[in-house]
């Protein structure tokens, strides 16, 4: 390889930055999101100068206690969505993951005691710059005779023998933030919020597992992460953690960090016995989906519960990230009484949620339906000398359908959202599970009765309905017990036809029904022609589907000349004649 190329993949590698950052510039992106916040809460303003967020109404801090914190950007919504009664009076941001400078923690110290604040506690992250930084701002102060006192948040409990700087200041910080809020605005002096708060944090306690780094505005990635692989005990800078393991399952995962947070053998640990109670705190570091953290906030109330650890209180969602992260933290704190009181205490602060004041452990999370609206049990039905081929028939379709499966969700994604195979295949599943602890009724309408109900339950999504409105439809067609070729023939179009009253796309389905329909007339003789001729046209109908405009699902949002292959549903069906048919043939 040529020393040209070398140094053309060396400056390439350099210059590599994060892609696809909605900002304006990496310059002014700090400045516009604090405006942002700010023009967006009317309890907030600026401090015309610096990078400090106050709370709009500072009249309402004299003759009490104000609480400052901060640190860098990149941890929204810490710390300006914490601004507002009950919380913060103010916050400082620094450059993204930078701390604050000096200047202008002293800007907002000063700002809050000219607003007739009794003193400033200064409320900090343990890390050395925002150590250095807020300890000089608290000296200055002091020097302008501002009452100011610093509570150091280290709650990381990843190391198990932390380096000298301590432990680092995480998420638990918010926690103190609100605790600290609620006691300053009941009038209580500085010095026994500091010592509230220094008791409190004996019991605080998280730990991160990330799934992918997180890139500054203008900069590569914080860390290499390989795809498929997790880093448990990161800091919310991309700070190398403990253990790099491939990506397990939620449960797991969740009962790692628990497991890791509470082992006595670590210096950093949280003590955790049998009959503690905690408010536990579920952070989205940044990327993770809502779907993604209701999963996790489940496995930690249970992980807990099962540990016989009372959850008081849970709070989920994006309280201090790391960026675009794709990860998690979790934060314990040990909860009496009294903490509970100081939590439940309401705030202005526009990023706090709207938190129940119900414990989460020992309430009934489940509530029964009405009994009209519960699906009849299954009630045994005889078998008849159709049943056999019935099941065969069944069994045939369950296959193809699971064989199918790729096929339909690869062409689902060229117009949906790529599952249509696999929600056939959950309906082949709940069949072939049916079919293993039931007998075929020998009657075809108590048959497509029960599949309808099954489909309904166990399919889902808009193809569950439509599939459920054809089978119950065509069920009713044959209460009177008929089961020769005519009735099955009356028994699809009354399907089709009510598919077709509620918006269901036939495109598959009609051609192949108007040729069934010929078998009222046909003799016996003809009904396996009749049946093949029918096949091929839903064959057709859905190849035919390629230069059609959808009319419904999500393809009917997409452009037509997108949209180049058949239609997935149509095709799901047309599997579905032949595998009846090719059933048929074998028992010839």
């Amino acid at each position: 390889m040529s020393l040209l190329l070398h140094i053309y993949l060396l400056l390439t590698s350099l210059i590599q930055i994060k892609k696809h950052c909605l900002i304006n510039s990496v310059d002014s992106c700090v400045d516009e999101a604090l405006c942002g916040l700010v023009r967006a809460s009317g309890g907030l303003a600026l401090l015309r100068g610096h990078r400090v967020v106050l709370r709009s109404d500072p009249s309402n801090l004299r003759g009490k206690v104000a609480l400052l914190s901060g640190g860098g950007s990149g941890h929204e919504p810490a710390h300006g969505g914490y601004v507002g009664a009950g919380m913060l009076s103010a916050a400082v941001a620094g450059g993204v993951f930078a701390s604050p400078p000096p200047a202008s923690i002293l800007a907002a110290v000063l700002a809050l005691h000219d607003a007739g604040a009794s003193g400033v506690l200064l409320i900090v992250k343990n890390y050395t710059g925002d150590r250095l930084n807020f300890g000089l701002a608290a000296e200055q102060a002091r020097n302008h005779g501002v009452a100011v006192d610093m509570v150091i948040v280290a709650d990381d409990c990843a190391f198990d023998q932390p380096s000298k700087a301590g432990r680092r200041g995480l998420c638990g910080t918010v926690l103190i933030h609100k605790l600290a809020g609620a006691l300053a605005e009941e009038g209580r002096s500085l010095d026994q919020i500091v010592s509230k708060m220094t008791e409190v944090l004996k019991g605080i306690g998280t730990l991160g597992v990330s799934l992918s780094p997180c890139s500054v505005p203008g900069c590569r990635p914080s860390f290499d992460l390989p795809p498929g692989d997790m880093e448990l005990g990161l800091g919310i800078h991309g700070e190398p953690g403990i253990k790099r393991s491939k990506v397990a399952s939620a449960d797991e995962v969740v009962k790692a960090m628990l497991d890791h947070m509470t082992n006595p053998a670590s210096q950093s640990h949280l003590p955790l016995t049998t009959g503690d109670t905690v408010v536990l705190c579920v952070n989205n570091l940044g990327a993770l989906s809502c779907l993604e953290m209701a999963v996790v906030t489940r496995a930690a109330i249970n992980s807990l519960e099962n540990r016989g650890v009372a959850v008081a209180r849970t709070m989920s969602g994006s309280f201090m990230t790391s960026l675009e992260m794709a990860g998690v933290s979790l934060t314990l704190m040990k909860a009496d009484p009294e903490t509970l009181r100081l939590f439940d205490t309401k705030t202005g602060a526009p990023a706090w949620p709207n938190l129940s004041a119900a414990s989460v452990s020992g309430r009934d999370y489940v509530t029964d339906p009405p009994t009209s609206s519960t699906p009849p049990q299954d009630s045994k039905h005889a078998e008849g000398p159709l049943s056999p081929i019935m099941r065969k028939a069944l069994e045939k379709i369950c296959s193809t359908l699971l064989e199918k499966q790729e096929e339909l969700n690869s062409l689902d994604r060229a117009a949906g959202d790529g599952d249509c195979g696999n929600t056939h295949a959950q309906a082949a599943r709940a069949v072939r599970e049916w079919l293993q602890g039931h007998a075929v009724p020998g009657r075809p309408g108590e048959m497509l009765s029960a599949l309808a109900g099954l489909v309904q339950e166990k399919m889902g999504g808009s193809s569950g309905a439509l599939y459920s409105l054809f089978l119950t439809a065509a069920a009713g067609h044959m209460t009177d017990g008929r089961s020769d070729a005519a009735a099955w023939a009356g028994a699809v179009h009354a399907g089709t036809q009510a598919m077709s009253r509620y918006g269901g796309m036939l495109d598959a389905l009609s051609p192949a029904v108007d040729e069934l329909m010929s078998l009222r007339a046909a003799p016996p003789a003809d009904h396996m022609a009749v049946l093949q001729a029918a096949v091929q046209k839903a064959a057709s109908g859905a190849e035919a589907t390629r230069s059609l405009t959808a009319r419904a699902g999500r393809a009917s949002y997409i452009a037509a000349e997108r949209v180049t292959q058949p239609d997935p549903g149509a095709v799901a069906v047309a599997a579905i004649f032949r595998a009846v048919l090719e059933t048929l043939q074998e028992q010839e």
